[in-house]
């Protein structure tokens, strides 16, 4: 089923590799539609830093994705495949999508919509996908951080640290993070932070094996990596769990290898963008089961910064780029 829809749609394009005044507003026809997928008309789109990379020219959208950035969309659902079901015509979804999300018309794979919260505004729900999907994957899945545990996490006041920080303690986790100044620091402390450093002014070293008596954390999310890397080993307790999942101060470190033998330290890192649907898939399902009653009761919400029209991309990353964002930043696409 679907709606009578236009031809064409005004979308955002990386014109050249470059910085954000590369991002260029155009028409593009309507993506084509899967049998397994839906297509949504976008009421918002989230900015991340995997668009960011991909407007430099450092992370490419997968085989087969659309070249248009924008990992996260939130809409009405105006056309179905052949082999969709449990999605109708007219119904809000936000989505985890591997591009296009920066247009008026986006597809998703069925799978990896999710209904929006009860109680949520649309707009909003374009601020989930891709940071909850991250964070359950990497911090619950993959580093299986647990009731009682120690949970760390590098960036605060980012999208995925207000999600980490709130879903870490929401299932029971003592939370450590670090923010660039004293006020990031006290919006970390009302998400729920145990201690929140300020990284230009304190060593986190430092701080963490104060705080923790020396015995230094479970769990750790790094977005940060290269000369982070060493003083993250430092931090860790016994058996502990380093997740990379961004570099942005680099892909390459020198580290000292005796803390991850002496520790018993589990390294590992992933990226999300490029994985298979029924991984993605799976992500969802938990995050239907377990995270989604807490976003409908309040427990936890995603965190928005700025909301920019669609046509100023290059401001939205701008902002993103200048680091001083408290949560997610936005691109509207309502027409209202």
């Amino acid at each position: 089923m679907s709606l009578i829809l236009p031809q064409t749609m005004t979308a955002t394009e990386i014109s050249a590799f470059g910085g954000p005044e590369v991002l260029k507003t155009c028409q593009r026809p309507l993506p084509r539609i899967g049998n397994k997928d839906v297509l949504i008309k976008v009421v918002a789109a989230g900015i991340n830093r995997p668009d960011i990379m991909q407007r430099q020219g450092l992370y490419p959208a997968p085989k087969g994705a659309s070249d248009i950035p924008g990992l996260e969309v939130s809409g009405i659902i105006v056309a179905t495949g052949e082999d969709v079901e449990g999605w109708t015509v007219g119904e809000a979804v936000c989505a985890l999508v591997s591009g296009g999300g920066y247009a008026q018309y986006c597809t998703a794979p069925a799978s990896q919509c999710m209904p929006v919260p009860h109680g949520m505004a649309l707009q909003a729900a374009a601020a989930l996908p891709e940071t909850f999907f991250t964070v359950w994957s990497n911090v619950f899945d993959r580093a299986a951080l647990k009731k009682g545990e120690t949970f760390f996490v590098h960036g605060g006041t980012s999208g995925i640290g207000t999600t980490a920080i709130q879903m870490a303690k929401a299932f029971g986790a003592r939370v450590i993070t670090t923010s660039g100044s004293m006020e990031k620091c006290d919006q970390c402390r009302a998400l729920g932070a145990d201690l929140a450093i300020n990284y230009k002014s304190q060593d986190f070293v430092a701080e963490v094996k104060e705080f923790t008596g020396g015995q230094g954390v479970d769990v750790l999310l790094d977005m940060i990596a290269g000369d982070y890397a060493d003083r993250n080993l430092q931090i860790m307790g016994i058996e502990g769990r380093i997740v990379i999942i961004a570099v942005q101060h680099g892909p390459k470190a020198t580290l000292n290898l005796l803390p991850i033998m002496l520790k018993r330290l589990t390294f590992t890192g992933s990226t999300l963008r490029a994985r298979e649907e029924s991984f993605k898939e799976q992500i969802a399902q938990n995050l239907l089961e377990k995270v989604w009653p807490l976003l409908a009761a309040g427990q936890i919400r995603p965190i928005i910064s700025t909301v920019f029209a669609a046509e100023q991309a290059t401001e939205a990353h701008a902002a993103l780029e200048s680091g001083e964002n408290m949560g997610k930043i936005l691109l509207s696409f309502d027409e209202k």
